[in-house]
């Protein structure tokens, strides 16, 4: 069942007892038939056209990106980082939210004021909040938009890609893998429109829904 508003649930709550929930199950299971979708998808690529990504482990340009999740993925994230994380990787996880939202109202046409006196970003180094040491710290809850994700040109054109000096090119976006997801990306549309929620307006970067669904209260709704 999806919910309107975060959890409701304290910091003491969190932890191993929380048990699975339905739409963590469904989603989970959506999740699954992306993924096999996806290994179906390179391996045609690789045998029959030759391409291989470039993508691999230790490789996190993509993870500096706008990544947009809906609400359904939103929430499935925050159980499991309420029932998977310690309560020291949750506020290490706020606190890297908190500065990925201080940058992103610093950025030019945002309204200073709700940007905090103290805040420092000069050594910030943006990226999704979920990024740890290189690698995501909820893989296996990882949106959809992640999990279709691939390039094969070379890791320095994914990192221009938020360089606004760059004269780089694009990088090169498998986009038949995309194109193999996307009806199942629909179930999940259609799960949250059968609840009444409007799909488009659910959508939003991944580190605003993290606060949202947290309930921390740097948390802007949209």
């Amino acid at each position: 069942m999806i919910e309107k508003s975060n959890f409701g649930m304290t910091p003491k709550e969190a932890g191993a007892d929380i048990p699975i929930a339905l739409q963590e199950n469904f989603v989970s299971g959506v999740y699954a038939l992306v993924d096999a979708a996806v290994a179906c998808e390179l391996d045609r690529l690789r045998s029959e056209e030759g391409i291989i990504p470039s993508c691999k482990a230790g490789c996190d340009h993509c993870c500096r990106y706008h990544i947009v999740m809906n609400i359904a993925e939103a929430q499935t994230l925050a159980h499991y980082i309420r029932r998977e994380m310690s309560a020291e990787q949750i506020a290490e996880l706020q606190m890297r939210t908190h500065q990925w939202h201080e940058w992103d109202n610093s950025r030019p046409g945002r309204p200073a004021a709700i940007i905090s006196a103290q805040t420092d970003l000069s050594s910030y180094d943006y990226c999704c909040p979920l990024l740890v040491n290189g690698a995501c710290s909820v893989y296996p809850v990882r949106p959809v938009v992640c999990r279709a994700h691939y390039v094969s040109s070379h890791p320095r054109y994914c990192c221009a890609v938020n360089d606004p000096e760059s004269i780089e090119d694009a990088p090169v976006v498998l986009k038949s893998i995309v194109e193999a997801v996307t009806p199942l990306s629909r179930i999940i549309q259609g799960h949250i429109e059968d609840a009444g929620i409007h799909f488009s307006r659910s959508n939003m970067l991944l580190p605003q829904w993290l606060a949202i669904e947290m309930g921390w209260d740097f948390a802007i709704l949209l």
